[in-house]
C-alpha cells in the first residue's frame, strides 16, 4: 500500500510512471523552469482533465496567468468542471482553494517544489506514525529466538536511524536536488530492515517447526 501511495504521490511528478530522482527534485526541490500548476498537470494531476483543457491552463499560464483571461477564456469553467470538486474547502481535503482566483494564481508562479510548512506537516506524522509502527514490530522481532543478540539489536535500531536519513533527506533536497538520492536510499533502507524484521517474525511464529518445547528467554539469552 505504501508503494502505490508513493506512486500516486511523487512517481507521476516528472509525467512518467515510476518513482525516480526526477521524481522526487520536482516533489521537493521543484521544477524550476516552469510552475507548480504546470508541473502538476504534466505529472500527477495529468489524467485528471481532458487533454484539450489541461493543454488550455498550461497555455493560459505561459500568457501570463493573467486574472481577466482566466475569466474570459474559459479556464474558470475548467477548473470548476476538473478540479474544484477536490480543490474547495468543501472537499475537506489538504490541498489548494482552487474556488478563488488568488490562489491558483499563486500555483501558477516558479515551482519550488513542497513548502516548508507541508514538510513540516509530513515530517511530523511520519517521524512519530512510523515510529510507532517500527516500536511494535521491533517488540515483537525482539522475541525471535533463531537470532543472536547483537545482529537482533542492530536490526531493531537500523530503521528509527533509516528513518531520520529519510526526513532528513527530505528537506536537504529541498534546499539541493542532489540530495535526491539520499531519500531513494534511505526509503529503500528503511523498507529493507522492516521487510526483515516481518519475515523472520511470521517465520518463527507461523511455519518454523516445534521440535520441543523451549523455555529460554528469548529476549536477552542467545
Amino acid at each position: 500500500m505504501a508503494i502505490v501511495q508513493i506512486q500516486f504521490t511523487h512517481g507521476m511528478a516528472d509525467g512518467e510512471v515510476g518513482l525516480s530522482v526526477d521524481d522526487i527534485v520536482y516533489s521537493y526541490y521543484g521544477k524550476r523552469s516552469g510552475s507548480v500548476i504546470e508541473a502538476k498537470l504534466n505529472g500527477s494531476m495529468k489524467l485528471m482533465a481532458p487533454e484539450e483543457n489541461r493543454l488550455k491552463i498550461i497555455n493560459w499560464v505561459h500568457k501570463g496567468a493573467n486574472e481577466k483571461a482566466f475569466y474570459d477564456t474559459g479556464i474558470r469553467q475548467i477548473m470548476d468542471t476538473s478540479c474544484v470538486m477536490c480543490h474547495s474547502p468543501a472537499s475537506g481535503m489538504p490541498v489548494p482553494d482552487f474556488t478563488k482566483f488568488e490562489n491558483v494564481a499563486k500555483r501558477a508562479e516558479t515551482d519550488t517544489g513542497a513548502s516548508f510548512s507541508s514538510l513540516a506537516r509530513v515530517s511530523h506524522i511520519h517521524l512519530f506514525g512510523i515510529a510507532f509502527i517500527f516500536m511494535f514490530v521491533g517488540l515483537i522481532f525482539s522475541l525471535a529466538a533463531g537470532v543472536p543478540k547483537y545482529l537482533k539489536a542492530t536490526v531493531i535500531v537500523m530503521p528509527y536511524l533509516f528513518l531520520l536519513l529519510d526526513i532528513s533527506s527530505w528537506w536537504l533536497t529541498k534546499l539541493n536536488p542532489n540530495f535526491a538520492w539520499l531519500v531513494i536510499i534511505g526509503g529503500g533502507a528503511m523498507a529493507l530492515s522492516f521487510g526483515f524484521m516481518w519475515i523472520v517474525s511470521m517465520y518463527e511464529m507461523w511455519i518454523m517447526p516445534r521440535l520441543h518445547s523451549d523455555s529460554r528467554d528469548a529476549l536477552l539469552d542467545e
